[in-house]
């Protein structure tokens, strides 16, 4: 069974969760503040993390880095926070997503569904280095897209923001990582890179570039590679 530790001051949420995890078969358990949680994570060492920011004795960015120190675990942050500065501080603290309350127990459910299936251990094989969609494949070994029975052709600056984001399916990945993975170190803040690099990638990749499936934008935050 898979083990969801759910760390939530407030009861109602508490409640609600645990209700409609137990009902999908998931081991659940809680903790209303962020020692408890931490002490937890270490003793029962959960599958995935359920995380509120806003604990009554800590930020839930401090028990992200926490478990950071030992624990490659998904964390999902859940939290009434909407600024952007917020939700990026989280991901770049090791956060693998964000969702905003008010929230849909169905999308929520997914996202989980999504982030337990990326920690899962991979065998190593073909399948780890293929990934297809509706539309296109991309070869991370061979480092070629095909489109429709033919190569596309993509700069090498495409490629490496493709290579990070389909490496991360399913995962939101904050600007200034990408920025940091593709262009370096230096950079963090030039946003408009990624604004430009996305929209030719979606011109060549997507069939409707303007109502994008695979390249989907999170404003504010980063970018999400969806299959």
């Amino acid at each position: 069974m898979t083990r969801v530790l759910v760390i939530e001051d407030e009861p109602q949420i508490v409640r609600a969760l645990v209700i409609n995890l137990k009902a999908r078969k998931y081991q659940v358990d809680t903790a209303h503040d962020g020692a408890t949680a931490l002490q937890l994570a270490a003793a029962r060492h959960p599958d995935v993390v359920l995380l509120d920011l806003g604990l009554p004795d800590m930020d839930g960015v401090d028990v992200i880095k926490g478990l950071r120190g030992w624990t490659r675990v998904p964390i999902l942050v859940l939290s009434a926070r909407h600024t952007s500065d917020e939700k990026v501080e989280a991901l770049d603290a090791g956060a693998d997503d964000y969702v905003t309350k008010p929230f849909g127990m169905d999308e929520l459910l997914a996202r989980l569904r999504a982030a337990i299936r990326r920690a899962e251990p991979t065998s190593g094989g073909e399948d780890d280095v293929v990934v297809e969609t509706a539309g296109f494949t991309v070869d991370l070994a061979a480092k070629k897209v095909n489109r429709g029975g033919e190569d596309v052709r993509l700069t090498p600056t495409e490629w490496h923001l493709l290579e990070v984001l389909v490496r991360n399916t399913g995962r939101l990945v904050s600007q200034k990582q990408l920025l940091q993975e593709v262009w370096g170190p230096a950079y963090g803040k030039e946003t408009n890179y990624l604004r430009i690099y996305m929209a030719q990638l979606r011109r060549k990749l997507e069939a409707d570039p303007s109502h994008p499936k695979h390249f989907i934008t999170e404003p504010g935050m980063g970018y999400r590679f969806e299959r």
